[in-house]
């Protein structure tokens, strides 16, 4: 059998939308063209792949099944599409670099660096986004490269994704905090009754309790914050163990053995961005960058 993509296009629009109109309005097309499509579908397939009950519209048990495989039939036709456009142009003139506010700041300075480097007449824009925002930025085009936590996710088949290993994080309080001066089996239980500083995009990575000890916590959104109040005693928080033993942070601040913590929590990181021959090179530059801050 041969499917267009028009067919395939439609059938994922309208189960996703669960409406034709809402789908012809998506689609920028009339709803009795939607409607035709979607019939002229089920002919070939000589199946229903949609019950219709006056304006509602619901997936059948065939449907259900198919959807899956027309919707990554229909985001590997995108990627053909965006490989084969970039395959015309040169480099970028500029790129756009999203991440997570979890990355701290000597990564990102790293990162730039080497790219000037590389590419030295190539602007760079740095933005701290969401994961979701980051992936709906490399779809539309808006974002170039997005370095996200991906706990919890899955491989999106329209996304180029490398797995960049993982960043370790560790409880640490300032060096006049009271928790660095008592006996290592205390600390855990001094931990669960102090002041948490809490990264706020970790809890939106749906990470909360994984690194919430303290039900006495605040939630910050930058972690270069986090670290000054951490410096200044103002309370506890789990940060990334490998850039914060840099000289000038490991003067103010101590990394907690406490011994119920034997493991350092370890975040997946990535590294997202589209399936693009131009983006090749400066993806191997951030790629080999962060690889020293990973383990």
């Amino acid at each position: 059998m041969n499917f267009s993509l028009e067919q395939l296009d439609a059938f994922v629009t309208v189960y996703e939308q669960a409406s034709f109109s809402k789908a012809a309005t998506k689609l920028n097309k009339h709803r009795t063209t939607i409607g035709q499509v979607i019939s002229n579908l089920e002919d070939q397939l000589a199946i229903k792949v949609f019950d219709r009950v006056g304006r509602s519209v619901k997936p059948t048990e065939d449907g259900e099944l198919l959807y899956r495989y027309a919707k990554q039939a229909i985001e590997q036709a995108r990627t053909f599409d965006r490989v084969a456009l970039s395959l015309s142009y040169g480099g970028l003139e500029s790129v756009t670099i999203a991440y997570c506010s979890f990355l701290p700041n000597k990564v990102l300075t790293d990162i730039r660096a080497n790219l000037a480097k590389a590419f030295p007449s190539m602007r760079v824009n740095f933005i701290v986004r969401t994961k979701p925002e980051i992936k709906k930025g490399i779809q539309d085009g808006s974002i170039h490269f997005g370095m996200v936590n991906v706990h919890h996710s899955t491989l999106i088949n329209s996304i180029d994704y490398t797995l960049l290993n993982h960043i370790s994080f560790a409880p640490f309080v300032g060096k006049s905090h009271p928790i660095s001066a008592i006996p290592t089996a205390e600390q855990y239980g001094a931990l669960k009754t102090s002041r948490q500083f809490v990264l706020k995009s970790l809890i939106d990575d749906e990470m909360g309790e994984k690194v919430i000890l303290s039900p006495n916590y605040e939630v910050i959104d930058q972690l270069s914050l986090i670290v000054r109040f951490v410096e200044q005693g103002l309370g506890w928080s789990v940060l990334p163990t490998k850039i914060i033993h840099s000289e000038y942070i490991s003067e103010h601040l101590v990394k907690l053995p406490a011994e119920q913590l034997k493991d350092d929590l370890k975040i997946p990181l990535a590294l997202w961005c589209p399936h693009s021959k131009q983006i090749t090179k400066v993806k191997e530059n951030i790629i080999a960058t962060i690889a020293q801050y990973t383990q």
